[in-house]
């Protein structure tokens, strides 16, 4: 049910129900029935959530990542499970009180180890992500995704409280506070300019294993770009891998996107494959300012899809899943902001906008705007690129900054701050254009304070979970005493 909370569906109201039933599923359970309980929970709602891995290098990736994030989901539960156990001789106040507070810092401390273990984590799936197009999106802009995931799991465990004493009047306690969440308006940033962005989504054979000649893609975007000229751009953006060689080790490459950038009178932000040094980088570069040299290495590349993290042993136990992926880039260590005539813009490549720091790194450098640069291709058809919309929709929310997000085969969108779409192009759409994107200042308090507050709060869950076993261990020792 969780997963109709999500896009394509985006049946927001569906995750509060999903998660008053699995915490109802996991209460009285003991340690076997919890890890049957997460797991199934777990297993189930990855399997069909992420169902478009498998379109990447086939079903063998996408059952080890269901497995791995329902072995989490998994270990989460037990936690959870032992919290009900282990507070069920507090009184029933003492219990409204505790409980979902602890619940929900537990689950908040699952999401956070599968956002960062192992190899920099997966947070996609976060509860908050299926409330983008519900009325909870804009608290993220006061307590961030993790800490709207953790608001939601306390309402609902909140409610189990009410349902399971059968005190059914408090159950205006849980509804009082989702409607306080729901009436929480979007932080205020102040718009200081407009920046005319021109974009292209090409539609091309970007794929990995897709069929296409050397210079096809790039040769797509130049002739795309034809209808920006002459309309005022400040900017023009091109999608994730737009540039299919290597412009500063290319004299050719660089020769076109020059004449990219003289026919349109504007700057280019264009995505391509560099080396420097010996390693290779998904490199955004600003081709056309000057003698500057600007430009941000992807921070996350995607394992197992961008790189093979502990390559030689992997490739003893499957290497020919191993050997598809040819290329390894390397983590970049670049700040996410660049300058375009004195405008800050916030960049982020496909997978790291998923990533709360490249997000926050972007705030601190003083961006005005955002934008994303991605490459949908290898999931055509599914519900990918929509998840994916959902997240850089809660980045607008997040920052406080209207998110230009260009896919190289949809869905490209320009979004508001307050969640507004004002220019798109659909999937399997080839599109160009040019928007007028409002600039802002001012940092929300998401951005200013980031996780820390929830991530404490899960800390002291933990803590409260280890102390209350503790305790329970050390009645029981006296208890035995006792009867020797």
């Amino acid at each position: 049910m969780l997963d109709v909370a999500y896009p394509a569906v985006g049946l927001w109201p569906a995750a509060f129900v999903a998660v008053v039933l699995t915490l109802m599923a996991l209460r009285g359970r003991s340690v076997l029935g919890a890890i049957l309980v997460g797991t199934v929970f777990g297993v189930v709602f990855f399997a069909i959530h992420l169902s478009w891995v498998g379109e990447f290098l086939g079903p063998l990736p996408w059952v080890a990542l269901v497995g791995l994030e329902g072995a989490l989901v998994a270990a989460g539960g037990i936690a959870i499970a032992l919290a009900y156990r282990w507070t069920e001789k507090l009184g029933v106040r003492a219990r409204f009180l505790v409980r979902p507070g602890l619940v929900a810092g537990l689950w908040s401390a699952r999401e956070m180890v599968a956002g960062t273990w192992p190899y920099s984590g997966f947070p996609w799936a976060r509860v908050a992500t299926s409330q983008a197009n519900g009325p909870f999106a804009e608290a993220v802009s006061w307590i961030g995704v993790d800490g709207v995931s953790f608001a939601i799991v306390a309402v609902c465990a909140l409610t189990i409280e009410c349902l399971w004493a059968r005190r059914f009047r408090m159950l205006a306690l849980p509804v009082s506070l989702a409607c306080a969440l729901a009436l929480i308006p979007a932080f205020p940033t102040r718009q200081t300019g407009q920046m005319a962005i021109g974009w292209v989504q090409a539609n091309g054979p970007s794929g990995y294993f897709d069929d296409r000649s050397p210079g096809e893609i790039l040769e797509l975007h130049e002739a795309r770009s034809e209808a920006l000229y002459g309309r005022g751009a400040d900017l023009i953006v091109w999608p994730e891998g737009a540039v299919d060689s290597d412009p500063y080790q290319s004299p050719q490459t660089a020769r076109r996107l020059d004449a990219v950038v003289r026919a349109a009178d504007a700057p280019l932000l264009a995505n391509a494959a560099v080396t420097r040094s010996g390693e290779t980088y998904n490199t955004s570069f600003l081709w056309g300012t000057g003698d500057s040299v600007q430009f941000y290495d992807k921070r996350h590349p995607v394992p197992f899809g961008e790189y093979v993290p502990d390559r030689a042993f992997y490739e003893r136990l499957v290497p020919g899943l191993v050997g598809l992926i040819q290329r390894e880039y390397t983590a970049g260590r670049t700040e996410p902001v660049l300058d375009v005539d004195g405008v800050r813009i916030g960049v982020g490549i496909c997978f790291d906008l998923i990533y709360d720091d490249v997000i926050r790194a972007g705030a601190e450098g003083g961006a005005e705007v955002y934008i994303f640069q991605t490459n949908n291709a290898d999931f055509r058809g599914t519900d990918e690129n929509l998840q994916q919309m959902a997240i850089a929709r809660l980045r607008a929310f997040e920052a406080g900054r209207a998110v230009v997000n260009v896919s190289t085969t949809g869905t490209s969108q320009v979004v508001l701050p307050d969640g507004s779409v004002i220019d798109a192009a659909a999937p399997g759409e080839s599109a160009a254009s040019v928007s007028d994107v409002p600039l802002y200042a001012g940092r929300t308090p998401a951005v200013v304070i980031g996780s820390i507050p929830i991530a404490g709060l899960a800390v002291l869950a933990i803590c409260t979970l280890i102390s209350l076993g503790l305790v329970r261990l050390s009645n029981r020792s006296a208890a035995t005493e006792r009867k020797s």
